[in-house]
């Protein structure tokens, strides 16, 4: 078990991450009832380098140059305490119809059916206008009643007017059919912004988690 290069600088920092396994069926995901935090979004939108951003570790998730190659659910134990999900990409890019229909299915029964689920983060790339791929699942999610926080990606210009811009419109579009917007985060793996908020987010959840009474 690898140790995270930053120092710990708070209660909700990760200390330790280590790969647990891949699957392609939730019924062989971990067991253990430990809170999930996924990442899904459409391929090259900075997955990979968004976890290994968050748990300060250059490879855990492994990038590559060609878009949408997760193929699997991929599970990391946290602080060994809650896992970081890797879920494959929902844009689909270059796959045949067969494979398109295999990782829907894959991400369907992870998203829908997934009783460990804690929050899925959905990654959106800043640096585009909105797309209605993004705005068409993320509605879905809200109509499921799936746990939900918005993660906008590759914000490595603060203050450019176009990220910006993006943003906006975004939430402006989401906001025709949410009463009230999932929480929302502004992140640059390049320049860690955004790493302490979600963290901090996480943490919150967590605790929250901690002191429901537990069932009889």
């Amino acid at each position: 078990m690898e140790k995270a290069p930053y120092p710990r600088r708070s209660k909700y920092e990760i200390v330790t991450s280590e790969f647990v396994m891949s699957n392609t069926d939730i019924a062989r995901c971990p067991s253990d009832g430990r809170p999930e935090y996924a990442f899904i979004g459409r391929s090259n939108v900075g997955k990979s380098s968004l976890i290994n951003m968050l748990c300060g570790r250059k490879k855990l998730a492994l990038t590559s140059a060609r878009p949408g190659k997760t193929m699997l659910i991929n599970h990391f134990i946290i602080n060994g305490k809650w896992y970081i999900v890797d879920l494959p990409g929902y844009g689909y890019a270059r796959r045949s119809k067969s494979d398109v229909a295999r990782l829907k299915e894959m991400i369907d029964s992870y998203v829908y059916g997934r009783t460990a689920l804690t929050c899925l983060f959905v990654l959106v790339d800043s640096r585009v206008p909105p797309q209605p791929v993004d705005l068409e699942f993320i509605n879905s999610l809200g109509e499921h009643g799936v746990p939900v926080a918005i993660v906008f990606t590759k914000a490595d210009k603060a203050g450019d007017k176009a990220t910006r811009r993006n943003i906006d419109d975004f939430l402006a579009a989401l906001s025709e059919h949410w009463e009230e917007l999932p929480p929302v985060f502004v992140t640059s793996a390049l320049r860690k912004t955004g790493r302490e908020e979600l963290l901090k987010y996480i943490h919150s959840v967590n605790v929250s988690l901690s002191e429901k009474p537990q069932k009889s």
